[in-house]
């Protein structure tokens, strides 16, 4: 499977954005999709994690109740919905895919190139 994530961009604190990660190849929905991001000079982390059929999700705390990840197995499509954005969700952000639903990064094999997020205060 290969990975393509759009819709970043800049916006104010309390402002909405949506991510989209179109992915290309067979099996998408054996696939857990994980949506994950760097901030300059941080270590990439995790953000959240849908399962392959989409009937579990999970968030990181710092974003938990604002943003919310769901997929389409028809369009091959995983989408983060951010809403309430804060100037500190400001990172690359980037969706993965694993063939474990999972937290760690290490479970996640296949990558995006990454779409920039910038909200300003």
């Amino acid at each position: 499977v290969q990975l393509q994530a759009s819709g970043g961009g800049l916006v104010q604190a309390g402002d909405s954005l949506r991510l989209s990660c179109a992915a290309s190849g067979r099996s998408f929905s054996s696939y857990a999709m994980g949506w994950f991001r760097q901030a300059p000079g941080k270590e990439r982390e995790f953000v959240a994690t849908i399962s392959g059929r989409g009937g579990s999700t999970y968030y990181a705390s710092s974003v938990k109740g604002r943003f919310t990840i769901s997929r389409d197995n028809i369009k091959n499509t995983v989408v983060l919905q951010m809403d309430s954005l804060k100037p500190e969700d400001t990172a690359v952000y980037y969706c993965a895919a694993g063939s474990l639903y999972s937290l760690n990064i290490r479970d996640y094999s296949t990558w995006g190139q990454g779409t920039l997020v910038t909200v300003s205060s």
